[in-house]
């Protein structure tokens, strides 16, 4: 689907999309879109002990909130120093990028979005802004050849002609000038009131420019900035007043579990910074509607519907978004119908990998990356470089286009059907006379038309030797 890149604002019913006004950033969010497949990685300190990244420290009443781990859990204050001191033992010395970048490639992954750093404040980079870093003097891997780990991953991905993507986040539960020592802090906001004290604020505001200056400057290319912790953002004074206004004390029952709080930290100032560093730098201020959200992020899920707008669902793959010891993962045949439909409805699929304490992945993600790349190497044309067609769904069979006209049908089958069908009904397209219609992987299939749409038959030979698993796709010389 095509939106209008000179349109002051695009809507659907959830959303509203401001088109970037930075002509390389709109030719790189083009291609952006052609790749349709990255890999995400949470990693931090926290995998040691199995546990959701950072959400521990903050004390909110949410089950993701919860401290289970450490000798003190009952304890938030010695919690805290505990989770913090899980830097002295962080020491992953089987991390080998190369390996986890060889497997992204062969999978069909684009591009990788890394975790520099997340909300707990721990950098997985030789920041010079704090010694809370992987490379800190406390960390027992600042002496391996690949402490610096965000500059290995990002150089290992290159290296496979991967786009590099260096998640942030924006929040800093750890700096001193996010959540000052003298407050308790009260939830995942700032523990101050940045407009009581504007230079306190106004130090974070810095440390955060210097952190991300520094990812761009010294990590070599970077394509992708994506932020995250979209509650610090610019806020409307009468906009805040109006949420408390419609909380009444009574009905919160004394309790609000999120306050909106005016945490600006200057973000088109931020970008256009970024950007003079990296030209056309895609900028995902996620969760912030306006012109630094250059594409959407919905959160492990996929919309019902396609999106006029560039959008990327983030999924995790197996466990939770950080490493956990027993994780499950998905099936080949479960990630690659979600590519599918989320490549059918204009998205790309940003699939979460973690690593663990040791550097390593679980084997089940090499197993989950082997079969996607398997499909891919058959059927890559119908995803790459495609956008969507309207009706997206057809059946059990979903819709992408090339913008030379050319269709893909690609074949969803049920959890039991395990070959292709011997037809395939299309209601909504229909070949042009005489067109050669291709099964992918395996050559040129008869078809017919009927009444508007078209019917594909499948050979007894390919039904009985499939091309690939878990999906087919036929390729389509539309009217």
């Amino acid at each position: 689907m095509a939106w209008n890149l000179n349109a002051q604002a695009v809507h659907d019913h959830n959303h509203t999309y401001f088109p970037a006004e930075d002509s390389l950033v709109r030719v790189k969010l083009e291609n952006w879109q052609d790749l349709k497949f990255g890999l995400l990685m949470h990693w931090g300190a926290y995998s040691q002990w199995g546990i959701v990244e950072s959400w521990s420290l903050c004390p909110e009443d949410y089950g993701w909130c919860a401290r289970r781990s450490g000798a003190n859990p009952g304890d938030y204050h010695a919690y805290k120093k505990e989770y913090e001191n899980l830097i002295t033992t962080f020491n992953p010395v089987e991390f080998d990028p190369g390996k986890w970048a060889t497997a992204a490639a062969d999978a069909g992954m684009k591009y990788v979005v890394f975790t520099t750093k997340h909300h707990d404040g721990f950098c997985m980079f030789d920041t010079k802004q704090t010694d809370y870093k992987v490379t800190g003097k406390d960390s027992p891997f600042r002496s391996n050849e690949r402490a610096n780990i965000a500059r290995e991953i990002f150089d290992a991905f290159r290296a496979e002609g991967m786009w590099a993507g260096a998640y942030f986040s924006k929040p800093d539960w750890h700096s001193e000038y996010y959540w000052d020592p003298y407050f308790p802090p009260q939830d995942r906001n700032v523990n101050y009131d940045p407009e009581a004290y504007p230079e306190r604020w106004e130090k974070f505001v810095q440390f955060t420019h210097k952190q991300i200056m520094e990812l761009m400057t010294d990590y070599g290319k970077i394509d992708i900035l994506w932020l995250d912790g979209g509650w610090v953002a610019k806020q409307d004074k009468a906009k805040i007043r109006n949420f408390y206004q419609s909380f009444p004390e009574n009905s919160s029952g004394g309790f609000l579990k999120s306050r909106m709080v005016n945490q600006d930290i200057r973000m088109d100032e931020l970008a256009q910074k970024a950007r003079e560093k990296q030209p056309g730098l895609i900028v995902v201020d996620r969760a912030v509607p306006g012109k630094n959200q250059n594409y959407l992020t919905p959160e492990n899920r996929v919309p019902e519907v396609a999106l006029p707008f560039p959008w990327e669902s983030c999924i995790i793959a197996g466990g939770g978004w950080s490493w956990v010891p027993d994780a499950k993962y998905k099936s080949g045949r479960e990630a690659i119908h979600m590519l599918v439909d989320i490549v059918a409805k204009g998205g790309n699929l940003l699939l979460n990998i973690a690593p663990g304490p040791d550097g390593k992945w679980h084997d089940e993600a090499y197993e989950l990356l082997r079969e996607i790349g398997e499909w891919m190497e058959v059927n890559g044309e119908a995803i790459y470089s495609t956008r969507a067609l309207a009706p997206y769904k057809d059946g059990k069979v979903c819709l992408t286009r090339k913008q030379d006209g050319t269709v893909y049908a690609i074949y969803l089958p049920d959890e039991n059907e395990t070959t292709p069908p011997s037809k395939v009904w299309l209601n909504s397209i229909q070949a042009k006379k005489g067109s050669v219609i291709e099964l992918l992987g395996y050559g040129s299939v008869k078809w017919e038309k009927t009444g508007n749409g078209m019917l594909i038959h499948v050979p007894e030979k390919a039904i009985a030797s499939p091309p690939c698993k878990e999906a087919w796709a036929f390729k389509i010389d539309t009217e």
